[in-house]
């Protein structure tokens, strides 16, 4: 028996070992697109989904199943592009388009992503006073400043890399925030089966919100950039070095974007699960930011998911904010061909560093000129509404090109996805202005 028993344990024991192995292996090949997709969940797309849960209740928790595919579709075809040309997407624009029409999408990604740069930052400094009340607001705001130029400009690509990465699992806070509630889980499955919609401006909006804030243009920018400086980190310096790919190394990046995709869009579904639970059942409708979410959820959650999502809103922030800098910089930095990348030295690329800090004061500065944080992210909607089609269809065009990317080009199934996304996105652009004006 004894003997039998050891035996059993040792077979335990490998198979253990074989899954934390597996695991292990999974891990190191993730990268990029767990990044891109944490960082989707930044402050101000939490908060747009704590509204979601509180307003409409599971209504709306179908958008979370029904993004993923699309926005996993779009995120690919960037980081397919990126690999094949040795190019961030500014660059290829600036190849196969018009100067003016990169001009326009570079202006208005600038633009949409320093306000929101300055939500975040105003969300991030308000959810650390929610943990320590005793700092104060200019204080938080210019040492989250500080600390992402820091990580940004003085370390390493490979390190900054990897601090990225680890970083993303903070939003693990999230699942656990819904986890401590008690949730109706067969209700939760229904609302996330089946669509639901009642078409009223106020959710149209909030539909339309969600849309772009999932489906965001500062997100095609970094996967393309980031897959382009992995390659770097290679050892592939130069432009023609980088110049097409291999069946397994699209294989890998694309385990590594649906994975970092799904990652995102389970979190979004926690998110407005775990406010619909509490805040919507108990008549919390009112939620402008996460972190009015995170302290309504305080008396009906308890301490515990409180802290979760307080703390969520500040490394999702750290995430998040130093990326729409970075995404920002690519475009602005590429579209006028100066020398671009995280790799770099600041002194061999100060013009790509001076776009990101001067995108890190233009948020700082919302933050002292009374800019209501609300108001900040519907100029940013409106930016990204304006961009996120335009853009789109240059992905589309792009990754579907014979001439562009050769026999790694999009195929017809990917493509047809990919303009049904643009339709989808133009509707929703139109919707926010019509809505809002």
């Amino acid at each position: 028996m004894a003997e039998n028993l050891t035996a059993a344990g040792k077979e335990t024991v490998a198979a253990a070992k074989q899954t934390i192995k597996q695991a292990g292996k999974y891990w190191d090949s993730l990268g990029p697109g767990l990044v891109t997709g944490a960082a989707d969940d930044d402050p101000s797309g939490i908060g747009t989904y704590s509204q979601a849960g509180a307003r409409y209740g599971f209504q709306l928790l179908w958008l979370s199943s029904f993004t993923f595919p699309l926005m996993a579709l779009v995120q690919e075809m960037c980081a397919r592009i990126g690999l094949v040309t040795g190019r961030g997407l500014a660059a290829n624009i600036r190849q196969h388009y018009s100067r003016r029409l990169l001009y326009i999408v570079t202006a208005l990604l600038f633009s949409a992503n320093a306000f929101n740069i300055g939500a975040d930052l105003g969300a991030m400094a308000k959810a650390t006073q929610l943990v320590f009340p005793g700092l104060g607001f200019a204080l938080l705001v210019v040492g989250f400043v500080i600390a992402s130029l820091t990580l940004q400009i003085f370390v390493s690509y490979r390190n900054y890399a990897r601090y990225l990465k680890w970083l993303a699992l903070i939003l693990i806070a999230y699942i656990f925030s819904a986890i401590l509630t008690d949730l109706p889980w067969r209700t939760i499955l229904r609302f996330t089966i089946v669509p639901s919609l009642t078409f009223s401006r106020d959710q149209i909006l909030l539909v339309t919100a969600i849309l772009g804030t999932t489906i965001s243009p500062y997100l095609f920018f970094w996967q393309t950039s980031q897959e382009v400086e992995e390659e770097i980190l290679e050892g592939k310096i130069s432009i023609k070095s980088r110049r097409g790919t291999s069946p397994s190394e699209i294989r890998k990046m694309r385990l590594d974007v649906w994975s970092g995709m799904l990652f995102s869009n389970v979190v979004m579904f926690f998110i407005i699960a775990a406010s619909a639970g509490t805040l919507f059942a108990h008549g919390v409708t009112n939620i402008a930011t996460a972190a009015d979410a995170a302290i309504a959820l305080r008396p009906l959650a308890g301490e515990g998911a409180y802290l979760l999502f307080a703390l969520g809103i500040i490394g999702t922030g750290l995430l998040a904010v130093p990326i729409l800098a970075g995404s920002a910089s690519y475009a602005v930095s590429e579209s006028l061909r100066w020398e671009t990348g995280l790799y770099r030295k600041f002194r061999e690329a100060i013009g790509f560093y001076g776009v990101i800090i001067v995108a890190m004061i233009a948020g700082l500065t919302m933050n002292f000129l009374g800019l209501d944080p609300i108001k900040a992210l519907i100029y940013s909607a409106i930016g990204n509404a304006l961009v996120a089609p335009i853009v789109l269809v240059l992905i589309v065009q792009m990754s579907s090109s014979q001439k562009v990317m050769g026999e790694y080009k999009s195929s017809s199934q990917v493509t047809a996805w990919g303009w049904v996304t643009v339709a989808l996105m133009t509707v929703a652009g139109v919707a926010t202005l019509i809505t809002l004006f």
